[in-house]
């Protein structure tokens, strides 16, 4: 090829392998900079789609955990009220059974009596104010509850509960129970472990739907980890690659500077001809 002036093709191959090297080296940069090695979505626009409904399922997955905890958390706040509840009847049972006997004159029974009216306010005070949030939980009002424990939409992915129990001291029949004399201290005890018994459904169906949320949150558990490993192996940069890529561009960016300053050096070459 004989010596040109006008155009310098050593120079212009120069630049264009210089350009790739600058992209390589600014692709690379921003691979390690962010930690995804889809930088762009000319990168892998099947592997970016793919990524980021796996990222929207996955922070679906989160927030969908969190429903699933608070829903337990509500139902373990309605189980710890029947819980003192349970403790109070049992109490009472005790006072009956201590006012049934003789052994105990009126004025005694009297004392036990007071002591039996203030826990029976209290019960029926813990059954009208244990909430979760603006809930009421056990005094009946509480209605159907829905929570929404999966990623997507649909029926599916919604547990239904009643919570609906009650426990107020009508509900359970113990309102106005009194152990001031022999009878009705004999009665109490009828009475109280019917209430008891009520008590016991209430928790048994609240164990049920807690066990159940366990099982959900174990689940969702699940998913997230292997959802996330799977969101990694499409996104997530691989540094070793990232840092060779790095290297090679810096290092052929270089040689590259140099062989383009040679290039531009070629027209010289030709003047001294025409000196």
């Amino acid at each position: 090829m004989g010596l040109r002036i006008q155009t310098n093709l050593p120079s212009i191959s120069a630049q264009r392998v210089l350009g790739i090297q600058q992209k390589r080296q600014e692709h690379a940069t921003q691979a390690l900079a962010s930690g995804s090695r889809i930088v762009n979505a000319a990168d892998d626009a099947a592997g970016l789609a793919i990524s980021e409904s796996l990222k929207g399922q996955t922070r679906g997955i989160a927030m969908a955990r969190n429903n699933a905890f608070n829903a337990g958390s509500s139902i373990q706040i309605a189980e710890g009220g029947l819980n003192e509840i349970n403790n109070i009847l049992i109490r009472m049972r005790e006072l009956g059974i201590q006012a049934a006997s003789d052994t105990v004159g009126d004025q005694e029974r009297g004392f036990l009596d007071q002591e039996g009216k203030q826990l029976l306010q209290e019960a029926d005070r813990i059954a009208k104010t244990t909430r979760f949030g603006d809930r009421k939980l056990l005094d009946g009002s509480g209605g159907n509850m829905e929570f929404h424990v999966g990623a997507f939409g649909g029926e599916e992915n919604v547990i239904k509960y009643d919570m609906s129990s009650n426990a107020t001291a009508s509900e359970l029949g113990i309102d106005g129970m009194s152990v001031g004399d022999k009878s009705s201290a004999r009665d109490t005890l009828e009475t109280v472990d019917q209430a008891l018994q009520k008590i016991g459904g209430m928790r048994a169906n609240f164990g049920a739907i807690q066990s159940r949320l366990y099982a959900t949150t174990s689940n969702l558990d699940i998913q997230f980890e292997n959802l996330s490993a799977a969101n990694s192996r499409i996104r997530d940069a691989d540094v070793a690659k990232e840092s060779a890529e790095l290297a090679s561009s810096s290092v052929l960016q270089n040689a590259a500077v140099s062989v383009l300053a040679q290039a531009n050096q070629f027209p010289n070459i030709a003047m001294k001809l025409i000196q």
